[in-house]
């Protein structure tokens, strides 16, 4: 069990750095719903399931919904109103 939180741990870490060095904002977000999902798996794993439940609905789910809302309203994600201009 102890090699699994390790294993957590370090995709943790990695997503974390990850998600500061990424240059593309869309990949940010969905490496940072990687990050709230993992962060849910080891507040299961350490026996915290109202934690986990948490995460995973906020930070996964609600968190994210705001960035692509937000995204799409600054025009910062290419949709289908940049293919009507070509």
């Amino acid at each position: 069990m102890k090699l699994i939180e390790f294993i957590l741990l370090g995709f943790l870490i990695l997503c974390a750095i990850t998600t500061c060095l990424s240059k593309n904002l869309l990949t940010s977000v969905v490496i940072f719903m990687s990050y709230s999902l993992i962060m849910a798996i080891i507040w299961f794993l350490l026996q915290s399931p109202d934690l986990a439940i948490t995460e995973a609905a906020v930070g996964a789910g609600v968190t994210s919904i705001l960035f692509f809302v937000t995204f799409k309203k600054i025009g910062a994600m290419k949709g289908d109103d940049d293919e009507d201009d070509k």
